[in-house]
C-alpha cells in the first residue's frame, strides 16, 4: 500500500497507477538554509495570519492515514478537489491563504530555484508556529525538510479521495453531524490513524487550541487570553479546579465553565477538549504540561509532534 517509493525488489510494475495518488519525482534543486529563510521572511510579510498559516499546513499533512499510507502533505492536494471543497478545511479561508502563497511561490520560483507549492505550505506552518513561540518570549526553528512536490487533478482520483473527508476531526474541534460513537471516541481515532502516541496527541491538542486552529475559529477550548501565543495555558486552564464544567444541554456535547465561587462564565469547551480532563492516561499527560516549569517542555514536545504529522508521508525519506 502507498505511493511507488515504497515499492521493493527487482519486479515492481513500471505504470503509475491512480489509486497510489501518484506525485512526480522532484525535478528542481532544493532550496538552501539562506533561501529558505528568505522565503520565512516573504511569508512573514505577506499578512497571512498564524492561526491561518497553522489551519493550512494541519489541513494538508493531518490527511495521512497510517492505515493504507494515504494523504499527507506531500502532492499538495490540499489545492485540488476534492479537499479543497472539504467543510473541514474552510474553502473560503482555505482559498484566501492558499492566494497569497501562490504569489510568494511565483516570485521565488522566477529565480534559479524553485519550491513546490507542497513545500511551501509546510513551511510556512512551521513559520507560524515560530512566530507563536516568539510572542512566548522562546526562540525555536522547527525543522523543515524540502523535496515535497505538487500533484495534478489529473493525478488525483476524486471519488476515492472523497471517503477520505473527515467527519470528526478533534484536533480542530471539529465534528460534521451528531453521532452515536461518542466524540472523543472518534477523536481517538483520528489520533492513532494518523499514528500519534497519546502525549503527542495531547501536547498538539493543547498548542493547536492556543494557536487559533479551531474550525470556524470557534472559542471552545481556547483557555487564554492570549491569542496565537505557543503557550501551555490549555492544559492549565483545564485543570483548573476553581472552574466548575457543566453540560450546556442534554446532549452533552458542548460544557461551559463557570468560576466556582462567583458563578462567572469563564470559558466553554467540547468534548473533545474535557477528553484531557476525564479520561486518566490522557489527563496524566495533561498534568505534566500543566506544570509551572513546563512551558520549555510544552513547546519543544509540540515542536517534535508538529513535524512527525508534517513529514509523515515521507517514505521518499524513509
Amino acid at each position: 500500500m502507498g505511493p511507488k517509493t515504497r515499492y521493493l525488489g527487482p519486479d515492481v510494475p513500471d505504470e503509475d497507477l491512480i489509486w497510489q495518488d501518484p506525485i512526480p519525482a522532484c525535478d528542481h534543486e532544493l532550496v538552501s538554509d539562506s533561501e529558505i529563510d528568505s522565503l520565512k521572511s516573504k511569508i512573514l510579510e505577506s499578512g497571512i495570519s498564524i492561526s491561518d498559516l497553522i489551519t493550512t499546513a494541519w489541513a494538508s499533512a493531518s490527511t495521512y492515514r497510517g492505515t493504507d499510507m494515504r494523504g499527507g502533505a506531500n502532492g499538495a492536494r490540499i489545492r485540488l478537489a476534492p479537499q479543497k471543497d472539504w467543510e473541514v478545511n474552510q474553502p473560503i479561508q482555505l482559498a484566501r491563504v492558499l492566494e497569497r502563497l501562490e504569489v510568494i511561490q511565483g516570485e521565488f520560483n522566477e529565480g534559479d530555484i524553485n519550491i513546490s507549492m507542497a513545500d511551501l505550505i509546510v513551511l510556512a506552518g512551521g513559520v507560524g508556529v515560530e512566530s507563536a513561540a516568539k510572542k512566548a518570549g522562546t526562540e525555536i526553528n522547527v525543522p523543515f525538510m524540502p523535496g515535497r512536490m505538487d500533484a495534478s487533478q489529473e493525478q488525483t482520483d476524486v471519488d476515492s479521495f472523497d471517503v477520505m473527508e473527515p467527519v470528526a476531526d478533534g484536533f480542530r474541534n471539529y465534528l460534521k453531524k451528531r453521532y452515536s460513537v461518542a466524540t472523543e471516541a472518534l477523536f481517538l481515532d483520528r489520533a492513532q490513524m494518523i499514528g500519534l502516541t497519546g502525549s503527542e496527541m495531547t501536547v498538539l491538542t493543547g498548542g493547536l487550541r492556543v494557536l487559533g486552529a479551531n474550525h470556524g475559529k470557534s472559542n471552545h477550548g481556547v483557555f487564554t487570553d492570549k491569542s496565537e501565543t505557543l503557550s501551555n495555558d490549555f492544559f492549565v486552564n483545564l485543570l483548573d479546579m476553581s472552574t466548575k464544567w457543566t453540560p450546556v444541554d442534554e446532549e452533552a456535547e458542548e460544557f461551559q465553565g463557570h468560576d466556582r465561587r462567583t458563578g462567572e462564565l469563564k470559558w466553554t469547551a467540547t468534548r473533545a477538549d474535557l477528553a484531557f480532563g476525564s479520561n486518566s492516561r490522557l489527563r496524566a499527560y495533561a498534568e505534566v504540561y500543566a506544570c509551572s516549569d513546563s512551558h520549555d517542555k510544552f513547546t519543544s514536545d509540540f515542536v517534535t509532534a508538529w513535524t512527525k504529522v508534517m513529514n509523515a508521508d515521507r517514505f521518499d525519506q524513509a
